[in-house]
């Protein structure tokens, strides 16, 4: 089965459109990996709204953090 023209085009632009987000990303320094953002940005793409998806990535860090302080065997 072979690949027409459009097809490749859009794999091509949706290369484009990650590789632009991965870098602003690295500028805007998020500490975000390319599978995490690749997600978000279905997420979003999905309809999920950007501020709230980007709060709960915060909480979870906080959460991340918080656990990883207290040795990783806290209980909350």
């Amino acid at each position: 089965m072979t690949h027409g023209k459009a097809d490749d085009e859009s794999v091509y632009s949706a290369r484009e459109v990650m590789d632009t987000v991965s870098e602003m990303s690295k500028l805007l320094e998020t500490g975000l990996d390319s599978e995490t953002l690749a997600i978000a940005v279905k997420l979003c793409e999905l309809g999920v709204n950007p501020e709230a998806l980007a709060s709960v990535i915060q909480e979870l860090r906080r959460e991340m953090a918080a656990y990883n302080a207290g040795g990783g065997d806290s209980k909350t």
